[in-house]
C-alpha cells in the first residue's frame, strides 16, 4: 500500500505555514506589502527585509525611489500593521560595486544597460537570497509579477497572468537553483487593482501609495547628470556623423545619446529625419542614419541563462519568442547556440532600436514558459 503523500501547503512546502518561515523581499511598494501580508495572514512565519541600497541623502537618491528613506519606513510600517519582524540590511557597498558601477561603465562603453536586472541577478536573488538561508527561511517570496509553476523536471518560470504587469523581461537570469527556493505569489493576479484591493483588505498604510516609474538611483529619468556625478570625465565631447562617417556636428558627450533617439540631435536642414543607429565610444562618434538603419535581424548574445528542459547545446536550432524590449510581446526568433554562454538570434521581424547592453529574453512559442535569454553585444 502506498505512503501517503504529505500535504504541501500554500507555497508548495511540506510543512503547516505556522512552521514555515518565509523571508519576503519587501521594497516599500504595494506589491510586495501585499506578499508579506497575505503570508502573515495565511500563517506563515514571515520576516520582512528591506534593503537599503544607497545613502538616502546623497545627490542619487530621490523622493519615491525604490529603497529610499519613505520605502523603508513604509516597509516597517506594514510589518508593524501585520505584526512580524523587520529587518533593514546596508547593501550599499554591494549595490554600488554589483549594479550603480556596471551602469555607469556601460553607458560610457556606448550601451544601454538594464540595472534593475543586474539588481534581481546580482542582489537580491544572490546576495539577499543566501542571507535568507542564513535566516534558515524555507523559501523567499517577491512581489514580481511572475509565475512559478512546477513542470515534469521541477519548477518552471512563466509570465504572470498580467501581461501588462508582468515582470519576465528582468527576472530572465534567474537559475535554476534559486527557482527552487523563490516564490511569486502575485504572478497569479490579472491586473494591479486586484492588488490595492488585497492592500486594502488587510489595511496597509501603503494601499494607495503610487507605482515607481523610475530606476530607483536615477533621479527623473536623466541618466547623464547621474554618471556625470559617478563619472566626472564621463562627457567628452565628439562628433556626429552620418552612417558614411562625414561630420553633420558636434555633441557634448556619447552619454547624452542612446540607439534610436531623434530628438534633440541638433541637425537641421535636412529631407529625412535621422535617428542615431550606433555609439562609437573609442571615436567618441554618435553615428546616425535613417529610420530604416536601425531596423535589426541578427542579434549577438552573450552570459546566457538557459531554462528549458534540454540543454541548449543539444541541437543546433530553438525557434522561440523572444523580447528585446520589456514592453514589446514576444516575436518569433531561431535562437543558434555559438559556444559555451554565446548564442546568435535571428528575427523574423526585424526590430528596431536594438542596442548593445540590453536584454534579450527567450519564450517557450507554445506556453507561457520563460526560457532563459541572454545580454546583447556587439559582436563575435
Amino acid at each position: 500500500m502506498p505512503l501517503d503523500q504529505p500535504t504541501l501547503n500554500s507555497l508548495g512546502i511540506a510543512k503547516a505555514p505556522a512552521d514555515t518561515r518565509v523571508v519576503v523581499a519587501m521594497s516599500g511598494g504595494v506589491d510586495s506589502s501585499v506578499v508579506a501580508a497575505m503570508l502573515a495572514e495565511e500563517g506563515y512565519d514571515v520576516v520582512g527585509v528591506t534593503l537599503q541600497l544607497y545613502d538616502h541623502g546623497a545627490a542619487l537618491a530621490k523622493k519615491g525611489a525604490c529603497c529610499a528613506g519613505r520605502d523603508i519606513h513604509d516597509a516597517r510600517r506594514v510589518a508593524e500593521t501585520m505584526g512580524f519582524p523587520h529587518y533593514v540590511l546596508d547593501y550599499e557597498d554591494t549595490f554600488r560595486e554589483s549594479v550603480i558601477d556596471e551602469f555607469a561603465d556601460a553607458y560610457l562603453g556606448g550601451a544601454t544597460p538594464v540595472p534593475c536586472i543586474r539588481c534581481n541577478e546580482r542582489v537580491k536573488f544572490r546576495d539577499l537570497l543566501e542571507t535568507a538561508r542564513d535566516l534558515d527561511a524555507d523559501c523567499m517570496a517577491t512581489g514580481h509579477y511572475i509565475q512559478r509553476k512546477m513542470g515534469a523536471r521541477g519548477p518552471e518560470l512563466h509570465r504572470a497572468a498580467d501581461p501588462v504587469r508582468d515582470q519576465s523581461y528582468f527576472l530572465f537570469s534567474t537559475t535554476g537553483e534559486q527557482l527552487d527556493y523563490l516564490r511569486f505569489p502575485l504572478g497569479h493576479l490579472h491586473d494591479k487593482a486586484a492588488t490595492r484591493a488585497l492592500a486594502a483588505k488587510y489595511g496597509l498604510p501603503v494601499a494607495d501609495k503610487p507605482d515607481s516609474q523610475d530606476i530607483c538611483f536615477v533621479p527623473n529619468g536623466d541618466y547623464a547628470a547621474v554618471i556625470e556625478k559617478l563619472r566626472p570625465d564621463a562627457a567628452q565631447p565628439g562628433a556626429i556623423v552620418d552612417m558614411d562617417g562625414r561630420e553633420l556636428a558636434r555633441h557634448d558627450g556619447i552619454i547624452n545619446y542612446t540607439v534610436g533617439q531623434r530628438r534633440g540631435l541638433g541637425i537641421g536642414g535636412l529631407s529625412e529625419p535621422l535617428y542615431v543607429v550606433k555609439l562609437d565610444p573609442d571615436r567618441r562618434h554618435v553615428v546616425v542614419g535613417p529610420k530604416s538603419a536601425l531596423a535589426t535581424r541578427l542579434v549577438p548574445l552573450r552570459e546566457i541563462n538557459w531554462l528549458g528542459d534540454a540543454p541548449l547545446a543539444s541541437r543546433g536550432e530553438w525557434h522561440i519568442g523572444v523580447k528585446v524590449r520589456s514592453t514589446r510581446p514576444p516575436r518569433e526568433a531561431i535562437l543558434r547556440p555559438k559556444a559555451n554562454d554565446l548564442a546568435e538570434v535571428e528575427l523574423l521581424t526585424p526590430e528596431e532600436g536594438v542596442s548593445p547592453g540590453q536584454a534579450c529574453v527567450f519564450y517557450d512559442l507554445d506556453d507561457t514558459r520563460v526560457l532563459g535569454g541572454g545580454w546583447i553585444w556587439r559582436g563575435y
